[in-house]
């Protein structure tokens, strides 16, 4: 039996002699879509619509046209011809308004499933942030004691008119006496148990917008409260945190909120945990740890490379100077693979990465883990290049008792210090000339 296309436009037959009742226009285009769909409803019962009720041409319409007591149109006569009869009544008869609305209160249905399940998402995500603050704040490390006690008035630095500031410490995790990870401060500090190769004063601003690092030279030549004069890593080898942050306080005049310990092992996981990190080296220079030399370029270097690169010393151009950029170098090298968006979109790396931090950082037992919630959340936004390295002024080099150490010079590190106290390093950055880590070091 031939069939007949309709374009629409007329009308045509399904059998050869049966007409066929002409499909009703609607302004509904053959889309699909959640738009297509809410337009034809909203055509299909708007107010001027043809046959909407209200409207003239409606059954029962009319300011004087006949209702029943409720308002509603009387009940039709069924021997009536000119009564309006029930589309449904009639196969052949417009179809009823009944579906269009079935399928709008279903479009509803599923938008409403839809939020409830982007809003349930989101609540597991935050809810698995959550999980992670509390479990990873909770794994790091806290050492006692790390504060001194019994330090003379005169001595105590008053509180900072702004921001943070912390000492940072960088250990090197082949000495006996363990301050990072398992058995953290567990053992009573044993004079000459652990050396230190790095620190570093980090002052946060107040506004939490960036960071100041500034490297102590380890070589240092300063008076050690009950030692008399050595260099700056004597006093942590003397007597641990306390002494150390004795012995800087005094030095600079700056309040130390808090203390964290690094282990350059433990960054040496870390950069394998992100899969490795550039850096940039402006000059040729000798490679004592593995011999060779360090070639004038960018390098990516895994944990291994990068920690012989962080401890060489000798050869550099300015020695312990120059190793102090170094480690800023990597620092930085490190905190950009860190907080690159590919290792946060990827879970495991997420987990990889955390557990590599909290076995690489101890803080003193007096940062809980609601601060360092509190600082992690309002650091969320800061990024490597926002954080401005520098080397504390320095007047020159000498020899004394057969050892190389660095002067410092306290009057251009008096404007320095007080900066930090002020909570105005901003200002000092561009105030005064520094021995900054630029886009590259040696």
């Amino acid at each position: 039996m031939a069939r007949q296309h309709l374009d629409g436009a007329g009308s045509g037959t399904d059998e050869p002699g049966m007409p066929r009742a002409r499909e009703p226009q609607a302004p509904y285009a053959a889309d699909d879509s959640t738009a297509a769909h809410a337009a034809y409803v909203d055509a299909a019962f708007a107010p001027d619509a043809p046959g909407a009720p209200g409207t003239p041409d409606a059954p029962g319409a009319g300011a004087d046209g006949p209702k029943g007591g409720d308002g509603a149109d009387p009940p039709a006569d069924p021997g009536d011809p000119t009564a309006p009869h029930d589309p449904g009544d009639d196969p052949a008869g417009a179809p009823s308004h009944a579906a269009p609305r079935r399928r709008m209160r279903r479009g509803r249905k599923v938008l409403l499933g839809a939020v409830i399940m982007l809003v349930a998402g989101v609540l597991m995500a935050a809810g698995g942030l959550w999980w992670a603050y509390e479990h990873y704040t909770g794994r790091v490390d806290r050492i006692p004691n790390a504060f001194p006690t019994n330090v003379p008035e005169k001595h105590q630095p008053a509180p900072s008119k702004g921001g943070e500031t912390y000492l940072l410490i960088g250990v090197d995790a082949r000495s006996d006496l363990p301050l990072t990870g398992d058995g953290a401060g567990e053992h009573a500090w044993k004079p000459g148990a652990q050396r230190s190769d790095t620190m570093m004063l980090v002052h946060l601003p107040e506004g939490r917008d960036g960071g100041y690092v500034v490297s102590l030279p380890r070589d240092s030549w300063v008076d050690i409260p009950g030692r008399g004069d050595a260099k700056l890593n004597a006093a942590f080898s003397y007597g641990g945190p306390p002494l150390l942050i004795d012995t800087v306080q005094r030095m600079t005049k700056v309040k130390i909120d808090h203390l964290a310990v690094i282990d350059w092992s433990g960054f040496k996981r870390l950069t394998d945990a992100v899969g490795g990190v550039d850096i940039s080296i402006d000059e040729t220079t000798p490679r004592r740890n593995g011999g060779g030399e360090w070639t004038a370029g960018t390098h990516h270097m895994d944990g291994e490379t990068a920690l012989d690169y962080v401890r060489e010393r000798h050869g550099l151009p300015r020695g312990d100077l120059d190793r102090t950029q170094r480690q800023q170098n990597f620092l930085r090298a490190v905190l950009t693979e860190t907080m690159s968006a590919d290792n946060f979109s990827n879970p495991l790396k997420v987990k990889r990465l955390l557990d590599a931090v909290t076995a690489t950082v101890s803080v003193d037992d007096r940062f809980s883990d609601g601060a360092m919630r509190d600082l992690m959340w309002d650091m969320k936004g800061v990024r490597s290049s926002d954080l401005v390295f520098m080397n504390a002024p320095v007047a020159g080099l000498d020899m004394i008792d057969g050892q190389s150490v660095v002067l410092l010079d306290d009057k251009a590190g008096d404007p320095l210090w007080e900066a930090m106290r002020n909570d105005t390093m901003d200002q000092y950055v561009e105030k005064y000339p520094t021995d900054r880590l630029g886009s590259t070091a040696p």
